[in-house]
């Protein structure tokens, strides 16, 4: 035990004197020999890194993608410095001052993103990488959707599904219901693009989304509803409540497509009184209440504020229902008559 800690300290020792130097601590000449394109959304995006684990978890993350949509290819830069920790460092703090973008950890696994310009570096230990699910989560993916979402699309807290060529957002609160009727539509033959986030194009003339089409998410109360999630173990989760997270692939017959034209917005108020019954609200409705939802801040707020816009003319209502059949029912008369 005595030797193990003697060989360690010298490791570490001879660490600090590699970055001794100003240059040399800054990682300015950190090589990055190994490269990927990816599509996460159907964006290209490279990932440069020195750690082939980097790939292999960008794979993971984005590997179900394959369209390209006609868009400058972003990069993002990931330095991965050795070391004898193994522990994995704390979640990170985010941070954001107009287009400028932090997640520090700690110092010395943070990223540094400007959203204006879309580029993005990433330095991390190499106990981060190594846990994979913490890389992908706070490092990889943040980074990643962060810089699509101030390039090319707006989150949505909406779930999207599609019926006669007709796209319907649905929204409400956590809670709402937007997952489990998603899949209940889906299950009804409706084609499935999203359960929970969507991401509308920023520019397009008309309002189409785009979704994570190839998984679903469900509550674990989703086992009582649908027999097919019987048995089904939690997926591990960094953030957010415990969830199952299931390939559409594993559900034969169900009919998805990863992008959608909207038609129509309907928020969702499930109550035990509920009667499955749209109400029609404002014009403007929509724009309002997702431009308080949104994450982002400084002038790039303002930009998706502006892109929000589109939707300031979508029809839009609100479905009250207490089970699944009535809101179906109701959803499927609204996508025969807008």
């Amino acid at each position: 035990m005595t030797r193990g800690i003697i060989e360690q300290s010298a490791s570490e020792a001879v660490e600090v004197a590699r970055l001794s130097t100003p240059q040399e601590a800054l990682l300015s000449h950190m090589e990055l020999p190994f490269r990927g394109t990816f599509y996460p959304l159907g964006y290209p995006v490279e990932i440069i890194t020195n750690e082939n684990a980097v790939l292999q978890a960008a794979d993971e993350s984005f590997g179900h993608a394959r369209l390209s949509r006609a868009s400058a290819t972003l990069q993002v830069c990931i330095g991965v410095s050795k070391g004898t920790d193994s522990v994995c460092p704390p979640e990170p703090t985010r941070r954001q001052y107009n287009h400028l973008y932090s997640l520090v950890a700690d110092a010395e696994n943070q990223a540094l993103l400007d959203l204006k310009l879309c580029v993005g570096s990433v330095w991390v230990k190499k106990a981060a990488v190594e846990n994979r699910l913490y890389f992908r989560y706070n490092f990889l993916e943040k980074t990643v959707y962060l810089l699509l979402g101030s390039s090319s699309v707006t989150d949505l807290h909406a779930a999207c599904v599609s019926k006669n060529g007709k796209g319907i957002l649905l929204c409400g609160d956590s809670g709402a219901g937007k997952s489990t009727l998603s899949y209940a539509c889906a299950r009804a033959g409706w084609t499935y693009t999203s359960d929970d986030t969507s991401y509308l194009i920023n520019d397009y003339a008309v309002p189409r989304v785009i979704g994570h089409s190839h998984r679903m998410r469900f509550r674990p109360t989703a086992r009582t509803l649908f027999r097919e999630l019987e048995g089904r173990e939690l997926t591990p989760r960094l953030e957010g409540k415990p969830s199952l997270e299931i390939p559409t692939s594993e559900f034969p017959g169900l009919i998805t497509t990863v992008e959608a034209r909207v038609h129509s917005i309907v928020y969702l108020n499930r109550s035990p009184s509920g009667t499955g019954m749209l109400v029609p609200l404002p014009r403007g409705t929509a724009t309002e209440r997702m431009c308080k939802e949104l994450y982002s801040a400084g002038e790039i707020r303002a930009k998706h504020e502006k892109i929000l816009q589109v939707f300031s003319e979508t029809p839009t209502y609100e479905l009250h229902y207490r089970d699944l059949e009535h809101a179906i029912y109701q959803l499927d008369r609204l996508a025969r008559d807008v």
